[in-house]
């Protein structure tokens, strides 16, 4: 950028800073008063509508789940060797069939190799005699 564009974006900046410093003395003639304090003027506090103060859930955590009935236990106990059969099961079909052999593979197409050996072989050339 230009210099004299520089110096004229610095000196706005420049203004705006002294005219908030200004702004900033000019409205502090109230007396020093800290949030939540009611001033002389003011009438009511306003209350917000949607504060609510912490609940003890918050602050504490929330509570421990509650004890299990014997039914519950009984059923996730189940469930529980349900899966592990399931796996086992699982576990034990894909051994079985790791273990069992590979089917033998399809005959292979040996087209190939029938038309390389019909093929009669390359014949060298004689070598040329000198026509001197």
């Amino acid at each position: 950028m230009p210099r004299p564009v520089l110096q004229i974006v610095a000196g706005l900046i420049g203004v705006a800073a002294l005219g908030s410093f200004t702004a900033g003395i000019l409205s502090a003639d109230a007396p020093a008063r800290l949030p939540g304090e009611r001033t002389a003027e003011a009438g009511a506090v306003i209350e917000a509508a949607e504060a609510t103060p912490l609940a003890q859930e918050r602050i504490e955590g929330p509570p421990p789940p509650p004890e299990k009935t014997p039914e519950e236990k009984a059923r996730e106990e189940a469930e529980r060797k349900a899966r592990e059969e399931a796996a086992r099961a699982k576990a034990e079909a894909e051994a079985a069939a790791q273990a069992q052999p590979a089917a033998p593979a399809a005959p292979q197409d040996r087209i190939g190799e029938v038309l390389e050996k019909a093929r009669p072989a390359p014949q060298t050339p004689p070598p040329e005699e000198p026509l001197f």
